[in-house]
């Protein structure tokens, strides 16, 4: 299949805004601006009475621009997904008269009108579930290399796949996994002889055993995901892709190596699997009976823990846009569900005004200050609400142009309109939805409803002291120490904002915890 993309010269006409979200990234270090243009499903808005609200969109994205031209001129790109669209777009340049000067951003009660008309504005809906012949039609890779069954006699998704190169052929030799991550091509020089020694013949053919994950930790960021990660690999029943955050459901299977990169060629379904290969092995001499290597018998489970996996959509624009539809006829998990329908997730969440703060500071910005990050908050939040004056909740929330230009990741935070999505086709009984301030203050507690939740065998009093016990991993770096809590100013907008989103999430789970309303 060829990935190669052709560029189209699309020249913008007025009447063709308000579609779905179109991104040029100009290659010029100090010319980088984001072009960023809304395109029309159908007719320009009437004049009258929704002008103001066209220049105050156009005014966010005038924002937007200057924003970006910033972050480039200083060199600071990390956090923005710079990813070229396969579209080429002339920039669309607005001299019109704005209701607003620059100053609204930073006026604290202009911006607290902002955040009402979000909240005046959200609304739930339903989203139409794709069927199986659509996934097929468009991700045909994806199903030519996984069957439709699994070994029974296994726990995790396994299956024997024909081994078809000869014995001097390297299986690892094109993965692109390896090529691009140094540090693992160690531990593939491992597989490339281990391989040999679990290759099961049969009727003249030989086969190895491959796996898919049997769970997904999939988000969300900054939420406490590296640490259920460092716990959980040190039961002896579990073992993980080997590196952490493969990304290959969000990223990776578009050819999406780093965010700030354009695109590559794509990342094949093998090369995702070969990072469960080294689990595989083990699977395969238990499955076989070998106990060469004086390994007790367990029953192995694999997980995968990417946060990007649970909200990341953002290449949907590129690969799927059909010019008719402002949100994407597929997501991450109908492709996951086609696959395994069976499969388990694990999300930890956090006080959502707290994740957005540790988000920002993360991130390797130039003079990071409280200040800074409420100027950044206030621009996100007006850049939101142009949204959702034209367009619906979920469009927003996945509209890649508006995510990429908004100075800091509110959307991130929105847990439970990716939940009510991810339950679009997963059952509530395939989810465990933690939440990192319970883990915090209890974390045995909060690895016992894990290992229920996995069905995981008993451990030994020593085990789980060292599961339990062990100091909580990716916490706030030592540089980021002086820069201490938020503006109240800053918070107080933040939980009028997250407020119905958290509502309705503690609604769906029947869990006021969820609310974060106690310090």
């Amino acid at each position: 299949m060829d990935y190669k993309y052709g560029r189209l010269s699309l020249p913008v006409q007025a009447e063709d805004f308000k579609r779905g979200p179109v991104l040029q990234s100009v290659g010029d270090r100090s010319m980088s601006l984001l072009a960023l243009v809304e395109v029309n499903r159908g007719q320009w808005w009437p004049w009258g009475h929704k002008k103001v609200k066209l220049y105050s969109f156009l005014f966010g994205l005038t924002v937007a621009f200057l924003i970006t031209a910033s972050y480039v001129l200083n060199g600071d790109k990390k956090g923005l997904l710079l990813t070229p669209s396969p579209y080429h777009v002339q920039v669309v340049s607005n001299t019109g008269h704005h209701p607003y000067n620059l100053t609204f951003i930073r006026d604290y009660a202009s911006v607290k009108e902002v955040v009402k008309s979000i909240v005046a504005k959200v609304e739930f809906s339903h989203r139409r579930v794709p069927d199986l012949k659509q996934l097929l039609e468009n991700e045909p890779h994806i199903f030519s290399v996984i069957p439709r069954k699994f070994l029974t006699s296994i726990k995790n998704p396994c299956w024997f796949e024909e081994h078809t190169g000869n014995g001097t052929a390297d299986p690892y030799g094109k993965n692109v996994y390896a090529l691009y991550s140094r540090r693992f091509q160690a531990i593939y020089e491992y597989l490339r002889s281990a391989l040999r020694e679990h290759l099961y013949e049969q009727g003249g053919k030989r086969y190895r055993l491959r796996c898919l994950p049997y769970f997904y930790i999939m988000g969300q960021p900054k939420c406490g995901t590296t640490d259920l990660y460092d716990r959980l690999r040190r039961h002896p029943d579990v073992r993980f892709t080997t590196m952490k955050e493969p990304h290959w459901w969000t990223r990776k299977r578009f050819g999406i190596i780093r965010l700030s990169d354009g695109f590559n060629a794509r990342y094949p379904m093998k090369d995702y699997l070969d990072l469960l290969d080294l689990a595989a092995f083990q699977i395969h001499d238990n499955l076989l009976g070998n106990r060469s290597k004086g390994r007790a018998k367990r029953d192995i489970i694999i997980g995968e823990a990417s946060a990007s996996t649970m909200w990341d959509n953002n290449a949907w624009v590129y690969f799927y846009h059909n010019g008719t539809e402002e949100e994407p006829p597929f997501l991450v998990q109908d492709f996951i569900h086609a696959v395994q329908p069976d499969a388990k997730f694990i999300v930890m969440l956090r006080d959502p005004v707290e994740r957005l703060y540790s988000d920002y500071l993360y991130f390797g910005l130039a003079n990071k200050s409280v200040e800074d990050f409420h100027e950044r908050v206030s621009e996100s939040l007006q850049l939101l609400e142009a949204c959702l004056s034209e367009s619906s909740l979920r469009s927003c929330v996945y509209n890649t142009s508006l995510n990429v230009a908004m100075p800091v990741r509110l959307q991130v935070g929105l847990y439970i309109v990716y939940l009510l999505d991810w339950m679009s086709v997963y059952s509530k009984e395939q989810i465990l939805v933690l939440r990192l301030e319970d883990h915090a203050a209890n974390c045995k507690k909060t690895m016992h409803k894990v290992f229920r939740f996995l069905s995981l065998g008993s451990l030994s009093v020593e085990k789980e002291a060292e599961i339990t016990r062990s100091p909580a991993s990716n916490t706030r770096r030592p540089a980021d120490l002086h820069l201490g809590p938020m503006l109240p100013a800053t918070r107080d907008l933040l939980q009028q904002f997250y407020q119905p989103f958290n509502q309705r999430l503690a609604k769906m789970l029947q869990d006021k915890a969820f609310l974060w309303t106690q310090p």
